[in-house]
């Protein structure tokens, strides 16, 4: 039988039409073309860890690939790494949580697609934060959410306020609130009094709190504050991508109250079956990896200090506070309202991959850009070298 093109094609979802791209994973998909050609290319455009996972992750999956069976696990993650999560809460938070009220996930990504779906309807309203991280405002458009976008303003430090919150769901009653500390595209973090703040917020107006803290542990002057100290019903999404170096294998966790456990035990057992059992394994691991790990942090450290002294000298004096992460997010004003065409030309001509602010906030983000330092010094160095003689 063969294809007939007179036939019509059947039509792409809606949903899936409403749905940016991921502007970072496009500058990465341009770079790497570049660099296929020859060209030299500093990447400063992915929130990914320049070093690899740890020693011990490393061999705890080649220990169990070695044991020959790789098999599913329950749909909530093996019981080891639940409850060494919840001695990890207990050891760094002084924060009591259950094992049972943990779920370990393909990812934060996945994490987010099944917290979402168990709180979430469609039609339902969402705050979020402009600038923030592109995937939260992408997944609610798949799911048929509606965003509420709360700017961030420089008065209150560039984060999400109690404040907002009650004044958004006061114009129009909202479902849920999603903050981030360490923040993506900044760095910039919440401290202790504004959790409580929001999740007394959240309480208050019976919507649900969502915390993503896939920075915890990536701080430089004081460490990250659970939402969970303050409020035991948030929901909590963590990741061993970040300061764990561990993207590509692809496991994180979610911190539920009870009433969501099992509504995202049925949603995984159908859309994920559980996470991959080798990663689930070598994540155990990670938890005793401490001393490698804050030696790679103290190269974040030195790279941040990088550009947090070049920038200023070159023109950009003009960003959200670095707490933590690996990320300076800058204010470009002075050299284009077109971040866009900006990052492009940057590439193209300096050999320079940076993120355009418009992927983290549709309407300022058209001045801004965020810059990684997770990579070496040496690219950082280079990087700032290449800009400067650029702008210059």
């Amino acid at each position: 039988m063969s294809f007939d093109p007179s036939h019509p094609s059947p039509a792409i979802a809606a949903r899936v039409q409403r749905v940016a791209p991921f502007l970072a994973m496009d500058v990465l998909a341009r770079a790497a073309e570049k660099e296929r050609r020859g060209d030299s290319v500093v990447h400063m455009e992915v929130g990914q860890p320049g070093a690899p996972a740890p020693l011990a992750v490393r061999e705890a999956a080649k220990a169990a690939i070695d044991t020959g069976r790789i098999g599913y696990t329950e749909a909530l993650g093996l019981a080891a790494l639940r409850e060494r999560i919840a001695r990890h809460y207990r050891d760094a938070y002084g924060v009591e949580v259950g094992p049972e009220r943990i779920a370990v996930t393909t990812g934060s990504s996945a994490g987010f697609v099944l917290a979402f779906l168990a709180m979430f309807e469609p039609g339902d309203r969402v705050a979020i934060t402009a600038p923030g991280y592109p995937a939260y405002r992408n997944i609610f458009e798949a799911l048929g959410v509606e965003v509420v976008t709360i700017p961030l303003e420089k008065a209150d430090g560039y984060v999400m306020t109690a404040r907002a919150v009650r004044a958004a769901h006061a114009h129009k009653p909202l479902k849920g609130v999603l903050a981030m500390s360490p923040a993506n595209p900044s760095g910039t973090m919440i401290g202790r009094a504004g959790l409580a703040d929001l999740g007394a917020a959240c309480r208050e107006a019976g919507i649900w709190f969502v915390s993503d803290e896939i920075y915890h542990g990536l701080t430089y002057d004081a460490p990250a504050q659970t939402a969970l100290a303050a409020d035991p019903d948030a929901v909590i999404v963590n990741s061993f991508s970040k300061y764990y170096c561990m993207t590509g294998w692809r496991i994180g966790w979610l911190v539920l109250p009870p009433a969501l456990v099992r509504p995202v035990e049925v949603l995984a057992q159908s859309l994920y079956i559980s996470a991959p059992y080798i990663s689930q394994v070598a994540a155990i691991a990670a938890f005793e990896a401490t001393d490698e790990l804050e030696v790679i942090k103290a190269g974040y450290a030195r790279n941040r200090e990088i550009l947090l002294e070049a920038l200023p000298r070159i023109g950009i004096t003009e960003m959200h506070p670095v707490d933590g992460a690996f990320y300076v997010y800058a204010d470009i004003a002075r050299f284009t309202n077109d971040s866009l065409d900006f990052c492009k030309r940057m590439l193209d001509e300096a050999g320079i991959a940076a993120t355009p602010g418009l992927d983290f906030d549709p309407v300022e983000g058209a001045h801004h850009m965020r810059l990684s330092f997770a990579g070496t010094e040496a690219d950082c160095r280079e990087g700032m070298r290449r800009l400067e003689a650029w702008l210059g």
